[in-house]
């Protein structure tokens, strides 16, 4: 399947010039602001925004469903323009806990975009999907900073697991492109809540913190043009291998996309890997 969310060549070419591609854990906030001193980036700041935010941690958890919910696509309705939307199988039953993955656009996407990825493999695996739109063009670190993204993101969760019975065990984050890049950078620093991350195409990562150890799938197409893969994945899955992290890593013969043998492959990968955890009360 080929993704055509692409974000402005501006940003790119910044971002690899400036040697954010591949760049590793732990990469502080004040890392980031250089960006913003070069007038690369704007931060977006918001009062509304809780200090966790900008810490790009989130405090929803899988636990037991409040309330009962629909199988089938439903828009997420926490927001009227940037919204997203929750896909669940048919096959979705409340006493069995399923399968979650939270998955992100590439800049100019939008939720919908992303669930194209995997939505054909979630009744095959069994999972549950929630796609979100970003507040913005792109995700908040992108920008400059955690924070908006990053509490739209815990309402969404926090929706999910009042609706649905998640496997706290299968908790995956993912992403394309510029989704996969934040899909590494928030999956990392919020390791305590994913313990799978699932990157197509990442550019860079940039987490606040590392918090658990959560396993890593990571793919490449090798003639890759947006983001070419000997500066981007092939930097990061090193030093993600260097910093002791479970990681596969496959590359194949394509160019920006994410070919149906990957997502099944990440699938696979995923629902056949599950560490022990119990739900929070």
């Amino acid at each position: 399947m080929t993704q055509n969310n692409n974000p402005p060549d501006w940003t790119r070419r910044q971002l690899l010039q400036f040697g954010l591609a591949g760049m590793i854990l732990p990469l502080a906030a004040s890392q980031l602001s250089n960006c913003q001193k070069r007038n690369l980036l704007v931060m977006e700041t918001s009062k509304q925004v809780d200090s966790r935010a900008t810490e790009g941690r989130l405090l929803s958890r899988p636990t037991h469903p409040t309330t009962t919910a629909l199988t089938g696509l439903h828009p997420l309705g926490l927001d009227g323009q940037r919204d997203g939307f929750v896909y669940v199988p048919e096959s979705y039953r409340a006493d069995q806990p399923a399968p979650l993955v939270l998955i992100f656009h590439g800049a100019g996407g939008d939720a919908e975009g992303a669930l194209k990825i995997l939505r054909h493999l979630a009744i095959r695996f069994g999972t549950i999907l929630l796609a979100v739109d970003s507040r913005q063009q792109t995700w908040d670190i992108i920008r400059g900073g955690y924070g908006p993204d990053i509490a739209f993101i815990d309402r969404a969760l926090a929706q999910t697991f009042s609706h649905y019975t998640i496997a706290p065990n299968q908790v995956a984050i993912a992403g394309f492109s510029d989704g996969a890049s934040y899909a590494l950078s928030v999956g990392i620093t919020n390791g305590d809540l994913f313990n799978h991350i699932i990157a197509f195409s990442p550019g860079f990562m940039a987490p606040a913190s590392q918090s658990g150890k959560p396993r890593l799938f990571i793919s490449h197409g090798k003639s890759d043009t947006v983001l070419p893969i000997e500066r981007c994945s092939r930097r990061i899955v090193q030093r993600l291998k260097q910093a002791g992290y479970d990681l596969e890593y496959r590359e194949f013969n394509g160019l920006h996309t994410v070919p149906t043998a990957i997502a099944e492959r990440a699938m696979e990968w995923f629902t056949q890997s599950a560490p022990d955890k119990v739900f929070h009360s």
